[in-house]
């Protein structure tokens, strides 16, 4: 019989985080996003259409629908999805459940705006899979500026993606 290994947290939450991703319907990157607090998950989500909307893969935003329109990381604000991170904090206001002091597991770094949400709901950190970085650098430097104010740090987690040519978008790859 052969041993397995207990995976550590880290690689723990974020594999729950990519089996999240799975439900994710975005034509750009499909993220998964959890929240831990005191080593239980708290709360979900992925991004896509608000619920009972058209979704992206079927023509639902405009942004996704004409990507070659819209610069890798911009015109979010006309863009209808909801991010991973967003709903995972929605769906534990929804059910009236706190957030402050938990921690973030992502797939995908949070973006500008994600931060500040996840700031103003008091995360206390930040674990992610893919990096993220802001599109001009002078902002670069402001995001970078923000991500810093989390108590508990942002940290990148080593966990292999099999997936990860099916869930970040090749646009953001082609910037780097």
């Amino acid at each position: 019989m052969s041993e397995r290994t207990r995976p550590g947290r880290g690689d723990y939450y974020m594999g729950i985080a990519m089996a999240v991703r799975a439900r994710a319907d975005c034509l750009g990157n499909r993220v998964g996003a959890i929240l831990v607090l005191d080593d239980r998950i708290i709360s979900t989500g992925y991004n896509g259409t608000p619920a009972n909307m058209t979704n992206c893969t079927d023509g639902g935003c405009p942004r996704c629908s004409q990507r070659e329109r819209y610069a890798s990381g911009r015109a979010y604000d006309i863009c209808i999805c909801v991010h991973a991170e967003q709903n995972a904090l929605l769906t534990a206001a929804r059910f009236g459940i706190a957030t402050e002091g938990a921690t973030l597991y992502s797939t995908m770094r949070p973006c500008f705006g994600c931060t500040k949400e996840l700031l103003q709901a008091c995360i206390g950190g930040v674990h992610y899979l893919h990096d993220w970085r802001y599109p001009d650098d002078d902002m670069q430097q402001t995001y970078e500026y923000l991500q810093a104010q989390f108590d508990d740090g942002v940290h990148a987690v080593a966990t292999v993606d099999e997936d990860q040519s099916w869930a970040v978008s090749s646009k953001r790859e082609q910037q780097s």
